[in-house]
């Protein structure tokens, strides 16, 4: 059997775990810039707020109804994520991560009826230590535990746990479940089942395999197998080595000259040296791109982007950012107003297998010794105490006016009771 535990409306519970009087009130978390809707509470779904919708669309709504906003504070959520996955990893025999609020559990060796009791007690205990709801669902495959986790949302008297494994309740379940809710079924198969009559997971579950395999992808067809409860999705408790790793904001307003981009840029290259420190990963490549704001069309547009390679792969601040300095300076061009830039280290490799190079001039040993200074500096005073002179702080290039105390990592925004 797999379990899948998947954290309630993730963002919002971690903003209430802080705030119990936004508790039954409507709230919403935004995107970086505050512009879109990413996050959504219970309360506000029912008002209609839908995922992606842009603030200004609804901001007589928010007023009407005094639904509390937030800015995301990802250092937040990602610190509440990591006390959640401890505790899956304390509990079950094997977890794979699969995002920042869900992760399968393999729970092959646990007897079929400790499952549901199980599945409560771990919830109970996550709502306990850290605060933030979980639903877990369980089956066969990966694909019928996502759908038994969303039954737990639907359902409080289920008290976070569902084991649906019997065929009768598996059916009951699809015949009430919209197909293109169901994980691996995209919006262009979802727009070709509903062209035939297939509104309802279980529509799709009754087609024979035939009609599948020669009408949809393979992917179709592996969801198909999956609602069947046949495993077609492997299980991985060793994660995987990252691909890429990369950061790029939208502007609060745009940046027409080359030294506003410069310190953007310098600060977002800093920012990917020190996540390629702390996976233990050297790039042999970095791009940098820039681009201007599509919805201007008043306003002249223009995408650029450069990619540069490095005869030994690394993970310097200060190497990476001459090389993403002299990117920008080739792709700038005068005239336009960018919106957006990014940069994005690839072709990563292990830090402990990096190929030396006889013409290497820069003392790695030295660097790497430096790089480790300044981290732990930054980790003990506070991020960005030591940098480069050419960077700047992350919050300066994005507007994010409503972002909660980042309670959990900064001693200087840690709770306060006053008693």
């Amino acid at each position: 059997m797999l379990g899948l535990c998947d954290c309630n409306n993730f963002f919002v519970s971690c903003e209430r775990v802080f705030r119990p009087d936004l508790e039954g009130r409507p709230v919403v978390v935004l995107s970086n810039n505050d512009g879109c809707i990413i996050a959504r509470s219970n309360e506000a779904k029912a008002l209609g707020i839908k995922m992606g919708t842009p603030l200004f669309q609804i901001r007589d709504l928010i007023r009407r109804e005094n639904i509390s906003v937030f800015s995301s504070n990802y250092q937040l959520y990602g610190d509440m994520s990591q006390r959640v996955m401890n505790i899956l990893r304390q509990s079950a025999p094997g977890i794979e991560v699969y995002s920042i609020d869900e992760a399968f559990l393999n729970l092959d060796e646990m007897p079929l009826e400790k499952l549901q009791p199980f599945a409560r007690a771990l919830s109970a205990r996550i709502r306990r230590e850290v605060g933030i709801p979980v639903s877990i669902g369980i089956s066969p495959t990966k694909t019928l535990a996502k759908i038994a986790s969303k039954l737990c949302k639907s359902y409080p008297a289920l008290k976070g746990g569902c084991l649906m494994y019997r065929k009768q309740d598996v059916e009951k379940v699809l015949s009430k479940f919209p197909v293109g809710d169901v994980w691996g079924i995209g919006r262009r198969i979802c727009a070709r089942l509903n062209a035939i009559g297939i509104t309802t997971a279980l529509d799709f579950y009754n087609l024979p395999a035939m009609a599948v395999d020669s009408k949809f992808t393979v992917t179709g067809l592996r969801t198909w197998k999956e609602l069947h409860g046949e495993p077609c999705i492997g299980f991985e408790d060793v994660q995987q080595d990252r691909q890429t790793v990369s950061i790029s904001r939208s502007f609060a307003k745009e940046m027409t000259t080359l030294e506003e981009l410069d310190a953007a840029i310098s600060t977002f290259t800093g920012k990917v040296a020190e996540k390629l420190r702390k996976d233990g990963l050297c790039a042999e490549q970095l791009g940098v791109f820039i681009l201007t704001n599509r919805f201007r069309e008043d306003l002249p547009q223009n995408y650029q982007i450069k990619t540069t390679l490095f005869e030994v792969a690394t993970d310097d601040t200060l190497e990476l950012s001459e090389r993403a300095a002299a990117s920008l300076r080739q792709i700038f061009r005068p005239g336009f107003a960018y919106k957006r830039a990014g940069v994005i280290a690839t072709r990563l490799v292990p830090k402990k297998g990096v190929q030396a190079s006889f013409l290497d001039t820069i003392d790695r040993d030295h660097r790497s010794q430096l790089m480790d200074i300044i981290d732990n500096i930054n980790k003990v005073s506070g991020n960005y105490t030591v940098r480069l002179a050419s960077q700047g702080a992350m919050d300066q290039f994005s507007t994010r006016a409503m972002v909660s105390r980042r309670f959990t990592t900064s001693w200087d925004e840690i709770l306060e009771v006053k008693c």
